[in-house]
């Protein structure tokens, strides 16, 4: 006679079953806990993220087999905000080496924009001539004075960095977009110096958004800027190199050179400030 079916059997297994759950369920509840006040304490304390994460990056190389730990990456995004993301270069015999990752050119817009907002100044450039500047570009293309400083001071500093005039950068904006940084023309140039982000992609690829930066004026001003260094150097002119940037390829480059070069005058007589070549 079996004796699974005895009732107090199986009143003692419903008891057993019952309790282990209990206790199951217990233990995930402190769990969470554990887990949650281990989280909010890691994002709170900056020495304990930055343990938790020496001590994961020596785990995680001594858990990893030899043939892969050379040059390995390992990503802590699980300990880091989107502005902290950091990836921990694991070589063996070597110290954890921590690389940032790429920019946003939509941040660095926004730092650039609240340096204009609290005032703008350029070595080289008074402040009459700097207020001038402002002013024409602001009316003639009816932009804000932040706006105008921002795109003003990423202009010189391009320009410094590539020897390239400032002017002619701000000229150069002036033709090919009128000023409008989401502007795409029918071949599929964009933003402000209209940058061909198929022929340019390597240009955009140092920041976050890849291609997409493009609409940003910080990605936009370094690339038309970087290509118009080139062609200057192809070419050995500043009429030369705007005939390369406009994609001319035989002796015409349609008056495009002659409208930049006019435009640059004009803003060189209004705010005061010489052109250089």
């Amino acid at each position: 006679m079996s004796t699974v079916g005895h009732p107090w059997i199986q009143r003692s297994l419903r008891f057993l079953h019952s309790r282990l759950g209990e206790f199951i369920h217990l233990c995930a509840i402190y769990l969470g806990i554990a887990v949650l006040v281990t989280i909010a304490a890691g994002a709170a304390v900056p020495t304990i993220r930055d343990q938790a994460k020496h001590i994961y990056g020596v785990v995680v190389e001594s858990l990893r087999p030899d043939v892969m730990s050379r040059g390995e990456y390992v990503t802590l995004g699980w300990l880091l905000h989107d502005d902290d993301a950091e990836v921990i270069v694991i070589d063996k015999g070597r110290e954890p080496q921590v690389n940032r990752p790429s920019p946003s050119a939509y941040t660095s817009f926004a730092q650039v924009l609240q340096q204009s907002a609290s005032g703008l100044s350029i070595n080289g450039v008074s402040r009459t001539q700097l207020q001038a500047l402002r002013s024409y570009i602001s009316r003639k293309y009816r932009l804000s004075n932040v706006i105008t400083g921002a795109l003003i001071q990423l202009a010189y500093e391009n320009g410094r960095e590539k020897d390239i005039d400032p002017l002619l950068i701000l000229a150069v904006i002036a033709i090919e977009s009128t000023y409008n940084p989401f502007v795409e023309s029918h071949a599929g140039a964009q933003g402000l110096m209209q940058v061909m982000t198929r022929v340019h992609q390597d240009k955009l690829e140092d920041y976050t958004e890849g291609n997409l930066a493009v609409f940003s004026p910080v990605a936009n001003i370094r690339a038309g800027t970087q290509i118009l260094y080139d062609c200057k150097r192809r070419r050995g002119s500043i009429t030369g190199a705007l005939a390369c940037y406009v994609g001319a390829t035989g002796p015409s480059d349609g008056g495009y050179g002659a409208k930049v070069l006019a435009e640059r005058r004009r803003i060189a007589l209004a705010s005061g400030i010489p052109v250089k070549d």
